[in-house]
């Protein structure tokens, strides 16, 4: 509870800071005396009134850090979100508009960064079950009991979720990431915040912040094979609930060049669940 009422706390006074600057300067021109003289005098010139705080500067970094408290607080995700196991369902749609439904099953361990991840992702489609497992920096398959290499596009495309993820900004400092605030924005009503992300490895990631809730939307990225050409991705964080006094998006879209190509819906998830090592382990032979 004491997290979430300093959560609270910190985006109540991160809105008056937005409307402070309207407010300062309408008082300022209340308490201005008039000036009587005789000379030649000027037009008054109108005061340029900030809306909404639009104006007000801000850094990335208080931005970012905003975020963090809301979502939790750096110390309470480390600690509240060291293990965890989530269950959900994922609906994927081809390009011919034909989807697959999926029930999943996702146990991780945090590291020191997500590099030090280690996640086990079991799947069961209607045809078949099988489970992809991260651990130090690489991805390896479990089917039937014996361990099989991901294709190559499979790889990449759990690496790319995992690293333009929430947690790649949540996690910034541990990663060693950068943020830069590329500016604010109105989208469909919303005043926003974007974030511009850039990893150790020099994967780039932005980030659609709320100026009102301080909740990340949407995050945008591009990637694509050497020398072809890069596919745009946004990945939509919706129905956000709280777990555990941290903050969740129970719902999350993936499109791909403006077509929707995945849903993952969170049934149930459980923080300070301790997951075995051994979930993670090659069978032997």
């Amino acid at each position: 509870m004491l997290r979430l009422f300093l959560a609270l706390l910190a985006l109540a006074a991160f809105s008056v800071s937005l409307a402070l600057p309207l407010k300062t300067q309408a008082a300022a021109v209340s308490q201005e005396p008039k000036q009587e003289t005789k000379q030649e005098t000027k037009p008054e010139a109108k005061p340029e009134v900030k809306q909404n705080g639009k104006d007000t500067k801000f850094t990335a970094e208080q931005v970012v850090e905003s975020v963090i408290l809301i979502y939790g607080t750096r110390p309470g995700l480390d600690q509240i979100r060291k293990y965890g196991v989530e269950r959900g369902r994922i609906t994927r749609t081809n390009t011919e508009g034909n989807t697959e439904e999926s029930e999943y099953e996702r146990r991780f361990v945090r590291g020191e960064n997500l590099d030090k991840d280690k996640i086990r992702l079991d799947q069961k489609l209607p045809t078949m079950e099988y489970s992809l497992i991260f651990g130090d920096g690489k991805l390896w398959g479990l089917i039937n009991g014996a361990a099989f290499t991901p294709r190559q596009d499979a790889t990449a495309s759990f690496i790319s979720q995992h690293h333009h993820s929430l947690d790649s900004l949540l996690r910034y400092k541990e990663c060693g990431s950068t943020i830069t605030l590329a500016g604010r924005d109105q989208q469909k009503g919303l005043d926003l915040f974007m974030i511009d992300l850039v990893d150790k490895d020099n994967r780039k990631t932005r980030f659609y912040i709320s100026a009102r809730s301080l909740r990340v939307l949407w995050l945008e990225y591009e990637e694509g094979n050497p020398g072809g050409v890069p596919v745009k991705y946004q990945r939509k964080f919706l129905d956000y609930r709280v777990v555990q006094q941290t903050l969740v998006p129970y719902r999350t879209l993936l499109v791909e060049d403006g077509r929707q190509s995945q849903e993952s819906r969170v049934l149930t998830i459980t923080y300070g669940v301790k997951v075995s090592d051994s979930v993670f382990q090659r069978p032997e032979g």
